[in-house]
């Protein structure tokens, strides 16, 4: 059930519960304005009285119905585990955006149910590519000895959790503290959720090839890369007979970066400055990549 359903249908139960209404109150023969017209008779409005009754229930059932398919809409996705608490001014959903969040940070957390109903989570590293579908596939593999490729649940999502810049955010930058203090402290994070069902994939050929290109992905930016030829045949495939592939293709991907933007452009600037400062004097990496996406996001 979809928020296409509601649309689709309420507005049949919007025209069927103006035509009983209509019905109910004329006297015959009249034509209604109706999406079709429609002549009422006398001996429609004698058959009407006899199945008054049935038809009262049948309008009661069908006015509790166009109040429910909303709520029913809502409900199935709370079910489905497709949100997480995401205000709109610090949600994001542009998949080149989110794909780019994945690639720099591709140790993602991966969340699993397994048949005994308890959840698993593994870190992973992730190939996020494009296809089948808009959010992409996420593409990784796990120890043979793990037995989340075996035991993790088919019927269900998995859910990866992909974790960018975070860093602690003083109310002693913010310059309103100076102007009336009522500030508090808080902490600004960037985060992607991915989610889609678990395929393991036992195939040597599909493995070897996906860690040829994780391998060229993290080696690229080496002046000498390793490659996987660069490794002895029968070591090799030794090694790649003790993993097993995993694919997600994502039925749901969106990003959160809670980075400042609900306070003023005064706030956002001295958390900038505060988060450099932080990170020149302590060396902090964190505090340096969120300054910088603090500023990219107040600058949009």
């Amino acid at each position: 059930m979809g928020q296409g359903f509601a649309d689709d249908v309420a507005p049949q139960f919007g025209t069927f519960i103006v035509a009983v209404v209509a019905l109910e109150q004329i006297a015959p023969p009249v034509r209604l304005n109706l999406p079709v017209p429609l002549v009422v008779t006398e001996r429609e409005i004698a058959w009407l009285a006899r199945v008054k009754p049935a038809l009262s229930a049948l309008l009661a059932a069908a006015m509790l119905a166009c109040h429910l398919i909303p709520v029913v809409v809502t409900y199935c996705r709370r079910r489905s585990g497709s949100d997480m608490y995401l205000p709109e001014h610090f949600e994001e959903t542009r998949t080149e955006v989110l794909h780019s969040l994945i690639r720099s940070h591709p140790l993602g957390t991966l969340v699993t149910l397994d048949a005994g109903g308890s959840l698993q989570a593994n870190p992973i590293p992730f190939l996020v590519e494009s296809g089948p579908h808009a959010h992409g596939t996420l593409r990784g593999h796990v120890a043979r000895a793990n037995p989340l490729w075996r035991e993790t649940r088919g019927d269900v999502d998995a859910l990866v959790v992909f974790q960018g810049a975070q860093s602690y955010i003083s109310p002693g930058w913010y310059p309103s503290k100076v102007e009336h203090g009522k500030v508090v402290p808080t902490w600004n994070y960037v985060v992607v959720q991915g989610r889609g069902r678990l395929r393991a994939i036992d195939d040597a050929s599909w493995v070897r090839a996906l860690v040829a290109r994780l391998t060229d992905r993290s080696e690229s930016t080496r002046s000498k890369p390793w490659s996987v030829d660069d490794a002895p045949a029968e070591y090799l495939e030794t090694m790649l007979r003790m993993i097993v592939g995993i694919e997600i293709e994502l039925s749901a991907l969106v990003g959160k970066w809670k980075v400042s933007q609900n306070r003023s452009a005064a706030d956002r600037q001295g958390v900038a400055a505060g988060l450099a400062a932080l990170a020149l004097q302590a060396g902090d990496a964190q505090a340096d990549a969120m300054a910088a996406e603090v500023a990219r996001r107040s600058a949009r």
